[in-house]
C-alpha cells in the first residue's frame, strides 16, 4: 500500500517553490509594482544664498602660500609688465604698486649685502596682502561648480558679485555686522582718515579694504605644528650658534654665497628686534581663543583677559554640527539647526569679546611673518639641506622641510599637512561666523544653510584635529581640553 505521508522529496520540492516565489513577483511588469521615494526637500532658494561664504573661500584661499609664492615670482624673476586691472575692480592700484617693486628690484643687485633684499621681501609681502584683503569677489576667482555643489542652487559668477553688493548695502559697502556696531555703539563718531583725528577709521568700517579675513588661529595652528620653531632652528645655526649640547643635527648646515637665500637670512636675522616675539603672539591667542602655548620659549602668561569658554563652544559648535549632519543624511528625517543655531550665537558673541586691543594690526603682522616664513624654508638650498621625503604629496612646498625638522630635532611625528588643515580651515570656518550677524538670526534654516555650505571645512577640521590631538570631536561627552595639552601629552609616546 502506498505510505500517506509524503516523501522528503516532495518537502523540497516545495520549499524550492517557496523560495522561487519572489522571484516570479521580482519579474512581474512594472505595473504591478508600487515604486517609492524619498527626496531631501529643496535646500535653499537663490535669494537665500549667502555672499559672504564664498568671498570668505576665495579671499582665504587668494592669500594662500601658492599664491604668495606666485606673486613674488611674477614681480622680482619676471620681465614682463604687470598690466592694468579692469576698470571697476576693487584694488585700481594693484598694477602700480606691483610694477614699483618690480623697479625697486634692480636697484639691489648692484649691492647684495646688508639687509636692503629682506626689507624689500618684507614690503612685497604686506602689498601681497594689501592687494588681497577685503570683502569683495572677482569675476576670475570664483568657482561656479562648486558654489552650486555647496549652495544647491546654481548662480552664475556675476549674480554672486551682484548679491555681495546688495548683501553690503550698495553704496554702503559694510559688512551688516561692522554696520551694526557702528550704527548702534558708535553711531556719534564720524568717519575720518587719519589716527591723528577722533572718530571711526573710514577704511576699517569699507568692505572693499577692510576687515582683512584673517584669523589668528592660522597662526596658532602653525605654531603648534612647528614653523617657528624649524626657522628659528635654522636661523641660530647660521649665526654659528651650537643648539644642542652634543650632537647638534644642524653642524653641516652651510649656504653658499652664490645663491641668494644666504642673503635673505641675514637680512630675516638682522630684522629680529622688530618682529613678534612668541610670548607676544600666546598672550593674543588667549585674549582671541582662550588658547595656550606650551614650551621653552613661553613664559608662564597672566593674561588680563582670556576667553576661557571659546574651546567649549567652538567644541560644542563642531558636535552640533555632525549630529546635523547625520540627521541630513537620513531622508526620513527633516534635519533641525535650531541647535546648531544657538551654537553659532554662542561663538559668535565670544569671537566679539575678543575683536578688541591688538584685533587687527597683530593678525597682520603676524600674517606678514610667517608667509615670510613658510617662503624661505620652500626655498630649493633649505629643501637641498633638510633633504625632506619627495615621496610624500605635501599641499604646500614649505611643508616638507618642517616634517624633516621634525625628524631631526626629534621633536614630534605627527606630519605638519594635519596643523595645516587646521589652520586653513579653522580661519574659514571662525570667519563665517564673526562677520555674519548671527546675533539677529531667529531662522534655524540659516544655521542648516551654514552647516551644509561649510560641511567639507566642518568634517576636514575634525579629522585634522583627531589626527594631531587624538581627541574625536563628533562624540560624547564634548572635549573641552586645551589642545596645547593634548599635543603636549603626546610627546613622550615619541620619545619612547
Amino acid at each position: 500500500m502506498p505510505e500517506n505521508n509524503p516523501r522528503p522529496e516532495n518537502d523540497k520540492s516545495r520549499k524550492k517553490e517557496a523560495l522561487a516565489e519572489p522571484r516570479r513577483l521580482a519579474s512581474a511588469p512594472p505595473d504591478n509594482l508600487l515604486h517609492v521615494t524619498l527626496e531631501r526637500p529643496q535646500r535653499q532658494r537663490p535669494g537665500d544664498v549667502n555672499p559672504l561664504w564664498p568671498t570668505i573661500r576665495t579671499r582665504t584661499t587668494a592669500i594662500g602660500f601658492e599664491n604668495y609664492r606666485a606673486f613674488l615670482d611674477r614681480i622680482f624673476c619676471s620681465d614682463q609688465r604687470i598690466p592694468s586691472p579692469p576698470e571697476g575692480d576693487c584694488k585700481p592700484d594693484s598694477a602700480r604698486l606691483q610694477n614699483e617693486l618690480r623697479a625697486a628690484n634692480p636697484r639691489l643687485r648692484e649691492h647684495f649685502t646688508g639687509v636692503g633684499a629682506y626689507s624689500l621681501l618684507k614690503t612685497a609681502t604686506e602689498v601681497f596682502l594689501l592687494l588681497q584683503c577685503g570683502v569683495f569677489l572677482r569675476d576670475g576667482e570664483i568657482d561656479v561648480a562648486a558654489e552650486a555643489r555647496r549652495n544647491g542652487v546654481e548662480l552664475t559668477a556675476q549674480e554672486l558679485i551682484d548679491k555681495l553688493a546688495d548683501f553690503l548695502g550698495n553704496g554702503d559697502s559694510r559688512l551688516p555686522y561692522i554696520r551694526y556696531i557702528v550704527e548702534t555703539a558708535l553711531s556719534d563718531q564720524g568717519l575720518v582718515t587719519s589716527p591723528f583725528c577722533e572718530g571711526v577709521f573710514d577704511g576699517r568700517v569699507l568692505a572693499c579694504s577692510a576687515p582683512c579675513l584673517l584669523e589668528l588661529i592660522w597662526n596658532y595652528w602653525l605654531e603648534e605644528g612647528m614653523l617657528v620653531q624649524s626657522i628659528s632652528a635654522v636661523s641660530v645655526r647660521f649665526q654659528n650658534k651650537r643648539i644642542a649640547a652634543a650632537g647638534d643635527v644642524l653642524a653641516t648646515f652651510e649656504l653658499d654665497p652664490l645663491r641668494p637665500l644666504s642673503s635673505l637670512l641675514w637680512g630675516y636675522i638682522q630684522d629680529e628686534w622688530n618682529r613678534l616675539t612668541v610670548p607676544r603672539r600666546a598672550y593674543e591667542y588667549s585674549h582671541h581663543y582662550g588658547l595656550t602655548l606650551y614650551g621653552k620659549a613661553v613664559p608662564p602668561l597672566r593674561a588680563a583677559d582670556n576667553r576661557s569658554k571659546f574651546i567649549e563652544a567652538f567644541h560644542h559648535l563642531l558636535y552640533s554640527s555632525a549630529e546635523f549632519f547625520k540627521q541630513d543624511d537620513d531622508t526620513t528625517v527633516l534635519a533641525d539647526g535650531f541647535a546648531l543655531l544657538q551654537a553659532l550665537k554662542e561663538v559668535h558673541l565670544i569671537l566679539a569679546e575678543g575683536a578688541h586691543n591688538q584685533f587687527g594690526d597683530l593678525p597682520w603682522t603676524a600674517r606678514v611673518e610667517m608667509l615670510i616664513q613658510q617662503w624661505l624654508l620652500a626655498r630649493p638650498e633649505m629643501r637641498a639641506f633638510l633633504q625632506g621625503r619627495v615621496m610624500v604629496p605635501y599641499t604646500e612646498a614649505w611643508m616638507g622641510q618642517v616634517d624633516a625638522m621634525k625628524r631631526l630635532q626629534n621633536w614630534t611625528d605627527v606630519t605638519v599637512t594635519h596643523f595645516r588643515d587646521l589652520a586653513v580651515f579653522g580661519e574659514q570656518i571662525l570667519l563665517s561666523i564673526r562677520y555674519h550677524l548671527w546675533i539677529q538670526e531667529n531662522e534655524p534654516a540659516q544655521a542648516a544653510n551654514w552647516a551644509r555650505y561649510w560641511r567639507p571645512e566642518i568634517q576636514a577640521y575634525v579629522h585634522a584635529y583627531r589626527a594631531a590631538t587624538g581627541v574625536d570631536l563628533t562624540g560624547e561627552p564634548v572635549d573641552t581640553t586645551p589642545p596645547s595639552v593634548l599635543l603636549r601629552d603626546r610627546l613622550p609616546v615619541r620619545a619612547k
